[in-house]
Parts: structure tokens; C-alpha cells; sequence
């Protein structure tokens, strides 16, 4: 497994800055968030699209995934425009040469034979459609339900373009088991998140945030359940909160680079 990044959280205010201290601090790949910035595909042109792709090859630095959550699709009066956004990420992942678009999708209703959750599947099922036909997937992010209802939700979509980044924390966070769900979610997972936090009360609600290795997740188990399913891609760090996010990541990259399995 290779060890990768958020590029945001780096928080430098140059998105080249922030990709010269990545390379520095050894990572092998970044994911970046083009929602609302410089990197929307509504600001980011063509040749700009060429530039970056040529300037993170340059550094030997991999785009691990692009992220764009624009809200979910849950709510029908905005899913149309929130469907054809999230299809310009698909457009821009191709230009920046990563297949994977991460997003959260908005939580899982319960009853699957609700309206909402044929709705919300049939949303996921074009952008997913839209997804493989540009040789790329949408990868749900793991938390707001448990492993086994978000598998049974993306059998229900049907569609071969929906996968899942993992993220152990969110699933800790909201009381699920970040271990056996990697099995259950086995056959869609092609992107993770390194994160970790605790399930408590707190300033964030119910749970918090925590540095790497800190909190509730269990990295040896979680790692050793990954490389159980054969899972060698990126461990893409995130830092949310924090009062010195950047200083948290290179922390945490140390921390994952020890661990079996991950590439130094």
C-alpha cells in the first residue's frame, strides 16, 4: 500500500506549494478538492488541466482520486444540477489521469423500498454509467451507514462504475465496525482515507476528529484487513480538524510508513 495525502490540508495557500511539500515529506500520491476553487472544472480550463497533470508528473506525485461532494443526492429538487456537476469531475478526472472521484452521496435511507432510496440510487446509477463510459468510477465515502447497508444499497444501483473510498474513521465516529467492514465492502473498495477520531461527545457532536493513531481506529488490524482483501493502492491521509493540520500529516505519514505492508 502507498501512502498519500489531501493536498488541502497542507494549507499553504499555493496549490503549487502545497505539491512541492508533499513530494518533500516523501508521499507517494495526492487527492485534490476541486469543489469551489481553483480546481472547480468550471474555473480550471484546458490548458490549465494539461499543466497540473504535467506538473504533478513531474514531481513524481500521483493523483490518487479527485474529491467533489457537492451535497448528495438526496434532495430532488437540486439532484439534477448536483448530477451534472458531479459529471464535470468525472470529465476532470480524466484530464488529470486519476479514474477514481470520491463524494459522499448523502445517507442511505433505511427501508430500500422507499422512494428515497430508488431515487438516490438512480442518481448514484447515471453518474456511475456516466463514470465507466469515461473509464472512471464513483467512490462513495464510507460513515453515515454501516458496511453492510451501504453494500446492499450499491448492489442495488447495479451499475459496475459505483465503488467506495473507505474511511475507517467516519465509521468509527458513528459507532460501525471499521474492521469487518472492509470484507463486506471488499469487492468496491479502491480508494482509502487514513483517518482517525474518536466516538465521544464532543465539540464536532458525537464524535471527534483525532490525529493518526490517536483515536479509535485500529490501524494494525484495519491494515492487516486490507491486506487480507489484497488491497495495495493509496491510504490518502486527511486532517480535518486540528490546530495544526500540516503538522498532523507529516506525523501521520511516519506513522503509516511504519506499519506492515506500506511502501517507505
Amino acid at each position: 500500500m502507498k501512502v498519500g495525502i489531501i493536498l488541502g490540508s497542507l494549507g499553504t495557500g499555493s496549490l503549487k506549494r502545497d505539491l512541492q511539500r508533499a513530494m518533500a515529506i516523501g508521499v507517494h500520491g495526492i487527492q485534490l478538492w476541486v469543489v469551489d476553487n481553483e480546481l472547480d472544472p468550471r474555473e480550471l480550463s484546458g490548458s490549465g488541466r494539461e499543466e497540473l497533470a504535467d506538473y504533478m508528473e513531474s514531481l513524481g506525485l500521483e493523483c490518487t482520486a479527485l474529491c467533489g461532494d457537492v451535497g448528495g443526492f438526496a434532495d430532488l429538487s437540486v439532484a439534477d444540477e448536483r448530477i451534472a456537476r458531479t459529471k464535470s469531475f468525472i470529465d476532470l478526472c480524466v484530464d488529470l489521469k486519476t479514474p477514481i472521484l470520491t463524494t459522499h452521496i448523502g445517507t442511505v435511507p433505511d427501508d430500500a423500498s422507499s422512494r428515497a432510496y430508488q431515487d438516490l440510487a438512480n442518481a448514484v446509477r447515471e453518474v456511475s454509467e456516466y463514470a465507466v463510459n469515461r473509464g472512471c468510477c464513483l467512490a462513495i465515502e464510507t460513515g453515515p451507514e454501516s458496511a453492510e447497508s451501504l453494500a446492499g444499497f450499491i448492489a442495488a444501483v447495479k451499475s459496475d462504475g459505483t465503488k467506495v473510498n473507505y474511511d475507517p474513521a467516519n465509521l468509527c465516529m458513528n459507532g460501525f465496525d471499521h474492521i469487518g467492514g472492509v470484507k463486506t465492502l471488499a469487492p468496491y473498495i479502491v480508494h482509502t482515507h487514513a483517518k482517525d477520531g474518536v466516538y465521544e461527545s464532543g465539540k464536532h457532536g458525537k464524535y471527534q476528529e483525532v490525529p493518526l493513531g490517536k483515536g479509535d481506529v485500529n490501524f494494525p488490524r484495519y491494515l492487516a484487513a486490507l491486506r487480507d482483501i489484497s488491497y495495495t493502492s493509496f491510504l490518502t491521509i486527511e486532517r480535518e480538524h486540528g490546530d495544526d493540520p500540516a503538522a498532523d500529516i507529516v506525523e501521520a505519514v511516519t506513522f503509516l510508513k511504519r506499519q506492515e505492508g506500506v511502501e517507505p
